[in-house]
């Protein structure tokens, strides 16, 4: 994953922090539900290419 995959990961988690606060405000429970799987998905793959790294760095 790049730099710019990772950004790409950050911004959905972001996005879902967005999506859950106005899931609150309005109450929503869609769109916070929503919200939560966008955050989950984002960190998910932030710790996958963290995993990736830290095997890259241990073969070199």
């Amino acid at each position: 994953m790049s730099g710019f995959d990772k950004a790409k990961a950050k911004a959905e988690e972001l996005k879902g922090a967005a999506k859950e606060k106005v899931g609150d405000a309005t109450d929503n429970q869609s769109l916070q539900g929503e919200g939560v799987a966008d955050q989950a998905s984002g960190k998910a793959k932030q710790a996958a290419e963290d995993v990736r790294q830290a095997g890259e760095d241990i073969t070199r």
